[in-house]
């Protein structure tokens, strides 16, 4: 079959550097001329992939299917030898990373703005990952960038458009093309992970007891929970909703928290139902909420490193470490103390817990933004959530920069140590303020300026990054009237001394959180 490659010459458009999460933008930008094709002829210049496996898959957002097609001709006019795609271009966040494990693929390019709202006047989102299923790291995504600088032209093949619709093989060019059933695989690597008959067993006998529900709002992993809740466990339509993906998710905000996720919520109380989940657009958070309790991801994350003993996985390979980021809970930090097993305190962002899990110092792992793992991908991934975070969203840059700068002088001139603060009835010594920084022990790298931390004598902490995360810590001497008392009121007097030693309301000129989680 004749083919021909073509050179299309275009310049540079300013801001197109990745970060961990890759290149998220309106669909507006996405849609300029050029602009993606520039930014994927440069993921393509700086990863060397000729004659290699690429996958490519997304959240099913809207303009996903456009930029597959980018892919494809660009992808094969550089020499790329076979991609798998996901049938429809739909593979969430933890599926594509363990179908580029599971097939030895070279890389993955995904097509995701994660928990951002999707539809024309909404995000949009390229992102790479590495052969080890995770997000690339600094190295490439600094290379990528560079690339963008300097571009000059980009490859296209000169071909039709491939049929998304329909599972199995095709010739593209000099290139093969694989499309695959978006679902399957991951509920293989669940098959192996959990003990599916167990679980089946247990939900059939309390099905007019312990009723679950799942909502996928309408992002990808509808189908996977219909596959797996519905056509495996024996469970009944009624246990999932808003599980069709949609490029607009149903003109929701597609990010599993008590604001957006009150879909979920309000099913749950109404119904009285015991286990209730929610995930977000790509499939890589989650958060758990149950008839009047909201469990915290911080506590859920926890709560599963303290009985992954249990779990076949963990059976099989053992528990080699925990870990989290910054802004998360030290809840699993008590669980690992308690377990005499190595704990990590990372900065936000994947890569940083791959290269523990690479380097086999790491099985459970929780992120501030309602993401936890384990080492059988690299990737976010479950029904797990993490920490509660005082979240302001939008905030002027001037007055968030300000806010920094006050942390960043109180920490130079030690003007907060040993400070007393009172709100109510509770009192709070400052024992340290930090700015967080992060050796990496696997590769050496040095991460500076994650975030500023203030710790309080009684071990709870108030951190900063815009975001706002409070966390209380209270022992098992505590009353059982303190150890009763709803998380929003047990922590407000704590949130009253952050908002008042970070000046936080002055700076951003804002009385009240837009998300609380």
């Amino acid at each position: 079959m004749s083919f021909s490659v073509k050179d299309i010459p275009t310049k540079p458009y300013e801001g197109q550097k990745p970060g961990t999460s890759g290149l998220r933008k309106r669909v507006k930008v996405f849609q300029q001329e050029h602009y993606t094709e520039n930014f994927v002829q440069a993921i393509f210049d700086s990863i060397d992939a000729k004659d290699q496996t690429i996958v490519i898959g997304g959240d099913g957002r809207y303009f996903s299917p456009e930029a597959v097609q980018i892919i494809l001709k660009i992808g094969s006019a550089n020499g790329v030898k076979r991609f798998i795609i996901g049938k429809d271009g739909i593979l969430s966040t933890p599926a594509a990373s363990n179908i580029i494990r599971k097939y030895k693929a070279y890389g993955g390019i995904l097509l995701t703005a994660s928990h951002n709202p999707g539809g024309p006047n909404n995000d949009f989102g390229i992102k790479y990952n590495v052969s080890n299923g995770g997000p690339a790291p600094e190295g490439v995504t600094d290379k990528i960038y560079e690339k963008t600088k300097t571009i000059s032209s980009y490859k296209v093949l000169e071909a039709p458009e491939v049929d998304l619709s329909t599972i199995g093989e095709t010739k593209y060019g000099p290139s093969e093309v694989a499309i695959i059933d978006s679902v399957a695989d991951y509920t293989i690597l669940l098959e192996e992970i959990f003990d599916f008959p167990l679980i089946k067993e247990f939900l059939e006998s309390h099905k007019d007891d312990f009723p679950i529900l799942f909502d996928g709002l309408n992002g990808v992993t509808g189908p996977y929970a219909r596959a797996i809740f519905v056509d495996t466990f024996g469970l009944p339509e009624s246990s999932i909703q808003n599980c069709v993906p949609l490029p607009d998710f149903g003109g929701g905000h597609p990010d599993p928290n008590l604001t957006y996720a009150h879909t979920l919520v309000e099913k749950v109380e109404a119904d009285n139902i015991p286990f209730g989940a929610a995930s977000d657009g790509d499939g890589d958070r989650n958060m758990i909420y149950g008839k009047g309790a909201f469990v915290t991801p911080s506590d859920s994350v926890a709560i599963i490193a303290h009985w992954a003993d249990v779990i076949p996985y963990f059976k099989k390979g053992g528990v080699k470490g925990l870990a989290r980021s910054m802004p998360t809970s030290k809840a699993i930090d008590l669980v690992a103390q308690k377990k005499g097993l190595e704990y990590f305190e990372v900065p936000t962002g994947w890569k940083f817990f791959g290269n523990l899990m690479d380097a086999g110092r790491l099985s459970i792992c929780g992120e501030e933004s309602f993401g936890t793992g384990s080492d059988h991908i690299r990737e976010k991934d479950g029904l797990w959530a993490v920490v509660a975070d005082y979240d302001y969203e939008e905030v002027p840059s001037d007055g968030a920069n300000a806010l920094v700068k006050n942390l960043n002088d109180a920490l130079a001139s030690g003007s907060l140590n040993e400070t007393k603060h009172t709100a109510g009835k509770d009192n709070f010594v400052v024992s340290s303020i930090y700015n967080f920084e992060y050796k990496d022990p696997i590769d050496h790298s040095i991460s500076k300026n994650q975030g500023q931390v203030i710790t309080f004598s009684d071990g709870s902490r108030v951190g900063a990054t815009v975001r706002m995360y409070v966390e209380r810590y209270l022992p098992p001497s505590a009353s059982p009237e303190e150890l009763a008392r709803p998380a929003a009121e047990g922590l407000q007097s704590l949130i009253d001394v952050a908002l008042e030693i970070s000046k936080l309301k002055a700076y951003l000129g804002v009385d009240k959180p837009t998300v609380i989680t």
